[in-house]
């Protein structure tokens, strides 16, 4: 082969999309956000914007644009931008950083409703085009409620601003929820498909973008030592817990009559129960991964009947870290005959050869023992043991479990011999922690799903699909729950109803105590 021939073959690994040895750098675009002035943008995606920035993720010419209900300049809202960053940055502040990101940031004055103030964006947006080469490259992330969402969807059709010409591309970001029903959901779906095809909408899950769940595909699909024994011949059930230990004080006009299942269940576990048994992906390509996301989602069902294989509680008065707090009910907000549940649990069966028989326990509730979300997959007990029943009487089920936060890492559980002249086995645990193993701190879950949008990486984004398939596995349990009943009440600090105990007693399992 001739040196020009082998020239022409030559790929520069740094601008090849194969190549992920080093972290891609979005190019030049405009982030557009509306709902400026709300507690995610300031708490979350301010300072994820700004440690991208401060990691030399963001191009040169990156522009930031706010749009909201104040009379503020742009220097107004660039000091609000830079206390977010102040606050809430992970990475160190940097001077040199921060004043080539606030070159980039305008801001648009407007309501909803102003088809002028759409105008003036769209005008904002064609002067950064040209003074910071953009190239018509525009984001619009949407950190507002979702009743607000057809009105602003409707003014960026109506203004153009939704419309890419060849060259370049229009993306929107949606946060949760994405409905409170499977119609809701559909119908929600069709709005914004209406004006955004499906390819560039990007549904904001956070979980999704945490390094421990993109570590299950690794700690799955990376090493032959799990693959084997992943399956209902091994695995007895698994458990997915979300715990919070904080409640719902000041946030009634979110919570009341939404819910704990609807709030996590629905979005995050599903998730996570997508990831854990899902089939290995021919590629980590966005369909590929959606693909098997898809299959799970579509194979997964309630376990019946209802009344023995879900619980929902309500947290009453009691102690958290010392302090004394009070119930629901007592809360700001929430009137007295609210029967909206703050722990949610249901029992999922996964109808593939993988998974035949293995139930799936979800949970998740507010004020429960401390703040803690993980997998944990429990394996059945050994068939035989040849010990006498004294020396295992110490000894449980082993255990893998990821935990997703705080703390994270993974966790294997199983039975070693006590040192000593008697054989005795108990339960020890081999723990491996991100932050020990490694010397680099994880990016917060937004810096990884903002810089995914930017860069137009769908994988970690749920689609139509994955919603739609959410609401049919949970709508019925919301249907029997509105039934009748009322969510039984459980003491704060504890780890929810006497009734989530009783759901698992039922089958001889008991859950574990993270």
């Amino acid at each position: 082969m001739s040196d020009s021939a082998a020239a022409s073959d030559w790929v520069n690994p740094l601008r090849d999309s194969t190549d992920k040895r080093l972290p891609h750098i979005a190019g030049p675009c405009a982030l557009v956000i509306f709902g400026v002035t709300g507690d995610l943008a300031r708490r979350k995606l301010m300072p994820a914007i700004y440690d991208l920035a401060n990691r030399g993720l963001l191009p040169p010419g990156f522009a930031l644009v706010g749009f909201a209900r104040r009379d503020w300049t742009d220097e107004d809202f660039a000091n609000v931008v830079l206390e977010a960053v102040k606050d809430g940055a992970r990475t160190k502040f940097r001077q040199d950083v921060w004043e080539r990101l606030a070159e980039g940031i305008r801001f648009v004055e407007g309501s909803f409703d102003e088809a002028e103030a759409f105008q003036h964006l769209s005008d904002t947006l064609s002067t950064l085009d040209n003074e910071r080469g953009i190239g018509g490259n525009h984001g619009f992330y949407l950190a507002i409620p979702p009743n607000a969402f057809p009105q602003v969807l409707e003014q960026l059709s109506a203004s153009g601003l939704a419309q890419a010409e060849d060259g370049q591309w229009r993306r929107v970001v949606i946060e949760k929820p994405f409905g409170h029903d499977l119609e809701s959901a559909r119908e929600l779906n069709a709005v914004v498909n209406k004006v955004f095809p499906e390819d560039t909408v990007f549904r904001i899950d956070h979980y999704l973008g945490k390094e421990t769940v993109q570590n299950i595909l690794a700690l799955r699909f990376a090493n032959q030592l799990f693959d084997p024994i992943w399956n209902a011949h091994y695995v007895d059930h698994v458990q997915i817990t979300m715990a919070e230990d904080i409640g719902l004080g000041g946030r009634a006009g979110y919570y009341d009559g939404i819910g704990a299942a609807r709030d996590v269940i629905q979005n995050h576990l599903l998730q996570l129960l997508a990831f854990t048994a899902m089939e290995e992906p021919i590629s980590f390509e966005p369909l590929n991964l959606q693909a098997e996301k898809i299959k799970v989602l579509s194979a997964t069902r309630l376990a019946e009947p209802l009344d023995e294989t879900t619980a929902r509680g309500q947290y009453a008065g009691g102690w958290q870290g010392g302090l004394p707090v009070v119930g629901l009910l007592e809360e700001d907000g929430f009137a007295a005959d609210s029967i909206t549940e703050t722990f949610a649990a249901i029992t999922l069966e996964v109808d593939t050869r993988r998974w035949a028989g293995v139930p799936f326990y979800l949970r998740t509730g507010k004020r429960l023992g401390r703040r803690v979300t993980e997998i944990a997959v429990v394996f059945k007990r050994a068939p035989h043991l040849p010990f006498d029943k004294t020396m295992t009487e110490d000894l449980g089920q082993n255990a893998l479990v990821i935990r997703v936060q705080p703390d994270e890492g993974v966790t294997m559980r199983f039975g070693s011999k006590v040192p000593g002249s008697s054989m005795e086995v108990r339960d020890v645990n081999m723990d491996f922690s991100y932050g020990q193993a490694f010397t680099e701190s994880s990016p917060e879950a937004y810096e990884r799903l903002i810089l995914d949008v930017l860069l137009g990486e769908p994988s970690l984004f749920p689609v139509n699909a994955e919603v739609e398939l959410s609401w049919e596995i949970l709508d019925p349990v919301l249907e029997h729950w509105a039934a009748g009943g009322k969510p039984e009440p459980y003491e704060a600090g504890t780890w929810g109803p006497p009734s989530a105990d009783e759901m698992m007693q039922r089958t001889g399992r008991e859950w574990r105590r993270p």
